[in-house]
């Protein structure tokens, strides 16, 4: 039996990479072949809601207890999604949760495929909060991470662990740092980045929104239906394709906070767009501010992954897809 398991299953992406694989039905194998997903294994602190297929288990508790991954990781699960994680805001609020989630829960995660020694392919999903400080206008492939808050440093941990374990032989990992998702379905969150969906879906929901950074603050992004195709394409690729380190930034969408804005009005009139108020704020300002705004990502566009191409049609994508 093949099984997937996807952390963070009940999650905003969880639940769209698992609809997106079981309408696939299939993942590429260690040896490169499509194997047939038998069994899909979500596991998250809730159980996701809308998802009703034979081939789902779902399994509820915290990812940082040991006993809960025994569980959930057996030598039957050939392919690991590593989505859950405790948000950027959340993260610098709360140290020690922070670390308990995004990097001792990891280190037992990798453990775990080492115990048992099957070598499963591991996606783990990064951030472009692993950079801070001075950084060029695009941002290269070999630019040395400096992270500036919390968040990132519990990334970059686990960046670095990965590719240690793809290097020792025990687990085929790849390392996806994703842009800043939008737009985001649902309430927002406790990220710093909350508002860059924020200053879309609400006003388009008839609410008001703030935009706590300045007008001309650029931001890496991709659309969630960009987001699920790279990821099962980042699975699929084979090692060889990937080499050391396994870390690939991903390309994006570089746009100014005023151009989400302005992309907005395009799409849904001024009086949605002007629903928008800016209204700084220090501590979301400094955050934000010392992430890139955009990447050369020259080496995922080798390796095949792919960007949005305007603003206007993700918000459209947004419309299409959650709005009804």
């Amino acid at each position: 039996m093949n099984k997937v398991l996807i952390t963070g299953g009940a999650g905003f992406l969880g639940k769209r990479l698992a609809k997106k694989l079981l309408e696939r039905g299939q993942l590429n194998g260690p040896d490169g072949k499509p194997r047939k997903i038998d069994r899909l294994v979500l596991l998250d602190m809730a159980a996701p809601a809308g998802l009703d297929d034979p081939r789902i288990e779902v399994i509820t508790g915290d990812i940082a207890d040991p006993a809960l991954l025994r569980r959930a990781v057996d030598a039957e699960v050939g392919s690991i999604f590593h989505l859950a994680a405790v948000v950027s805001g959340a993260a610098e609020a709360d140290f020690d949760l922070g670390m308990r989630i995004n990097l001792d829960a990891t280190r037992d995660l990798l453990e775990r495929c080492r115990a048992l020694g099957h070598k499963p392919r591991f996606v783990f999903t990064s951030s472009v909060a692993v950079f801070g400080g001075k950084l060029p206008d695009v941002v290269p492939d070999d630019m040395a991470t400096m992270p500036m808050s919390s968040y990132g440093a519990q990334k970059v941990a686990g960046e670095l662990l990965v590719s240690d374990y793809s290097r020792k032989g025990f687990l085929d990992g790849r390392t996806l740092r994703m842009p800043t998702i939008s737009v985001r379905p649902g309430k927002p969150n406790a990220a710093a980045s909350s508002f860059a969906s924020g200053i879309v879906r609400e006003p388009l929901n008839g609410e008001a929104a703030v935009a706590p950074v300045a007008p001309g603050t650029r931001m890496w992004l991709m659309s969630p239906r960009r987001a699920i195709e790279n990821l099962v394409h980042g699975h699929d690729l084979d090692a060889e394709a990937v080499g050391l380190p396994r870390t690939i930034s991903l390309p994006g969408l570089s746009v100014t906070v005023q151009g989400m804005v302005d992309a907005l009005r395009q799409v849904a009139g001024d009086a949605v767009a002007d629903r928008v108020r800016w209204e700084p704020d220090d501590a979301i300002r400094r955050i934000v501010e010392s992430w890139p705004g955009a990447f050369a990502a020259t080496r995922a566009r080798a390796l095949g992954f792919t960007a949005d191409d305007n603003y206007a049609d993700v918000i459209r994508a947004y419309m299409e897809d959650d709005m009804a």
